[in-house]
């Protein structure tokens, strides 16, 4: 493609969060000479959204490197994003990106509503924007509850006018019911308990995290609410959500002056409905091995799209911070240069998070089978788990061993095989026991 003709076409992006706002600054860094246009839901601009389960809610700042993801567990600023250090909500989460200066229009406040794609036109109310390429990077929208949309007193967690409506509720020490005890229902306890929140935690599988992790990695877990005061009720299904509490699936109620509901989230592709985007039963965008979709010149990342892993074998779909930062850096590539040259994107999984005085970090992909290996004691406070396949590291969960995660996620990368019995011993370093 000619210089002349690449400065004369323009890539509208899609979702101002993480991956839209990475991807913009990604293009620049490849050299993009064209116009960009980054169109965003909201009025705020670009911010980072996992300080807002942390630092929005307490009223602090960001700046922390030590946890992150898209998709809300607590985040900072790996891989060279910034997230200054400004007092205030607003400031806890800016990325700190000068748009101006690298010439990205932003419009925000403008929510698309419909693709064009025959017409290569993106739609956001009275907005119709032209594209040459087109990049969906609408993020995830939180799963809901019966009720939950019309009744006063409910909450989510997933923009910062979300936390800013819930941070007086936890300063003023409000009795709170947190529905979900997944990744980001933890960190609202933790938030909540650490506010002097009277919290209870319904759960309606048997345990905390049972979407994410096996039953024997979460079993001492359990014990993490109790340490921190809250009262967690498993096994326990929520009906629906009425004002002052919430209606439980045998009829009782549970009282509160608040509702925090954090079950999940799905990919926001809606506005994609007859575009010609194949989605996938998830409601992912189906991204190819370089994040290209089903419609020439058009990509997805972030935490609407899944891709093909040669790695793990399946295609995966990740709500997180770290893909939503890497993934943009194989679609600017895609764009500026073209197909041929542009790496395959099969990342190891990686997140992290800040719960109950505890520091969890995750990297790679475990899907049933894999022989679990422990690396310490799970009723201390610091302590590993392993995944093997056929002897070869896919999956690490450290609690409070950064020094383990960081050794597994290269072992994971390079689809080490490990001595188990070296593996297994917790003063052995990790590096040590590959074969």
């Amino acid at each position: 493609m000619s210089e002349d003709r690449r400065t004369a076409e323009r890539v509208v992006i899609v979702g101002a969060g993480m991956a839209g706002a990475r991807t913009a600054v990604a293009l620049r860094e490849e050299g993009w000479p064209g116009a960009i246009t980054l169109l965003g839901a909201e009025s705020h601009p670009p911010y980072d959204r996992p300080p807002l389960s942390k630092a929005v809610l307490q009223g602090g700042h960001g700046g922390d490197a030590s946890a992150g993801s898209e998709g809300g567990a607590s985040a900072g600023t790996e891989g060279g994003a910034s997230a200054d250090a400004v007092t205030g909500p607003a400031g806890a989460t800016s990325l700190g990106i000068d748009f101006a200066a690298l010439d990205v229009e932003l419009l925000l406040g403008h929510p698309a509503n419909a693709l064009r794609a025959a017409d290569r036109l993106v739609v956001a109310g009275d907005t119709v924007l032209p594209y040459d390429h087109l990049v969906i990077a609408t993020g995830a929208d939180p799963v809901g509850l019966p009720g939950s949309e019309t009744s006063p007193g409910v909450h989510v967690l997933r923009t910062l006018d979300d936390a800013e409506r819930l941070r007086p509720v936890l300063a003023a020490g409000r009795r709170i019911v947190i529905v979900g005890a997944g990744w980001i229902g933890a960190e609202l306890t933790t938030a909540a308990r650490e506010a002097g929140c009277p919290v209870t935690v319904v759960e309606a599988t048997g345990r905390p995290l049972a979407d994410a992790l096996p039953a024997e990695v979460t079993a001492p877990m359990a014990g993490w609410y109790e340490e921190a005061g809250a009262r967690l009720l498993t096994g326990t299904r929520v009906a629906a959500v009425e004002s002052g509490g919430v209606l439980l699936g045998d009829g009782s109620r549970l009282r509160a002056d608040a509702v925090v509901v954090g079950i999940g989230a799905r990919p926001a592709t809606g506005w994609l409905a007859g575009s010609g985007v194949e989605l996938g039963a998830d409601g992912s965008v189906r991204a190819d091995e370089r994040l290209g979709t089903s419609l020439p010149d058009v990509y997805a990342v972030g935490d609407c799209a899944s891709f093909p892993s040669a790695r793990y074998g399946e295609r995966l779909l990740i709500h997180h911070w770290d893909n939503a930062f890497r993934g943009p850096v194989t679609v600017a590539a895609r764009i500026a240069r073209c197909a041929e040259e542009t790496p395959v994107y099969d990342p190891v999984p990686y997140f992290w998070s800040e719960q109950f005085g505890r520091f969890l970090q995750y990297a790679g992909h475990h899907s049933g089978g894999e022989r679990l290996l422990w690396r310490g004691d799970p009723a201390g406070t610091s302590w590993s788990v392993c995944w093997l396949r056929d002897g070869v590291l896919t999956a690490l969960l450290a609690v409070g061993r950064p020094r383990d995660l960081a050794q597994g996620r290269r072992l994971i990368e390079r689809a080490a095989r490990l001595d188990p019995e070296r593996a297994a011993d917790p003063s052995v370093p990790l590096k040590s026991a590959a074969v």
